[in-house]
């Protein structure tokens, strides 16, 4: 049990000694790791056991000793250990293509979605413009109604041509009346100036009878005074005579 917990805090020990690096060290080691095919920290990096099995095979080669069977032996594990190396490789190479064929459908997925974007806004200002036309014609519907519920509160239209036809009616003998008192009024104004004239007519033949009279007041006057002079006498008989 002892032993057990060393073991893991060791294990906890390294895994926090691996994550105190920064971004970029991590960066560099993912990038040697995957050029060198390490992917844990134990073990023979697969490029150095494929090294040391091509210069074992090459310094077997280089021998002057008849050893066929070694080299033989070499050159299978060094294939072998090709073959080995190689499979990661491929598996990296299908990887890489599948990324590049999963990035490319993202890219044409980025594309749609940007053209549905693109499309939706569209739609959008689309519906903006359709809804402020529906208001508009909303609001003139209402105004309609308005207009509607107006015209039903008035009379029928007979009635109101039967309204219209009596005032005409009234308007006609109101028409009617005011010309016989504009008539009416010209005649007494043609008699008014006729009394008028007619006074001053009398006014003036008045005028000379009270002037005749006058003549005639002082005409007796001078003929008593000289019929007084010539006598008494003949002057009482002449008065009498008068």
């Amino acid at each position: 049990m002892l032993a057990k917990g060393r073991k893991t805090a060791g294990r906890g020990e390294e895994m926090a000694g691996h994550y105190a690096f920064g971004p970029l060290e991590d960066d560099v080691i993912i990038k040697h790791r995957l050029l060198t095919r390490t992917t844990t920290t134990r073990g023979e990096p697969p490029l150095k056991k494929l090294q040391k099995k091509f210069v074992s095979f090459a310094l077997e080669i280089e021998k002057d000793a008849d050893n066929p069977s070694d080299c033989e032996r070499l050159y299978k594990a060094f294939l072998q250990e090709i073959t080995t190396f190689e499979l990661p490789l491929l598996k990296s190479r299908a990887v890489v293509d599948a990324n590049i064929r999963e990035k490319e459908s993202f890219n044409e997925l980025q594309e749609e979605i940007q053209r549905q974007i693109l499309h939706a806004q569209a739609d959008i200002e689309h519906l903006k413009k359709q809804l402020e036309e529906s208001k508009i014609e909303r609001q003139h519907k209402e105004e309609c109604e308005a207009i509607r519920k107006l015209i039903a509160l008035q009379p029928p239209r007979s009635e109101t041509q039967k309204s219209i036809s009596d005032l005409e009616k009234e308007i006609a003998t109101l028409e009617a009346e005011n010309a016989a008192c504009v008539r009416t009024l010209d005649l007494r104004k043609k008699q008014f100036s006729l009394l008028l004239h007619v006074v001053d007519e009398l006014q003036n033949t008045v005028e000379d009878e009270q002037k005749s009279l006058a003549d005639e007041l002082r005409a007796i006057m001078e003929e008593q005074k000289i019929s007084i002079e010539d006598g008494s006498g003949g002057g009482s008989e002449s008065m009498a005579v008068d």
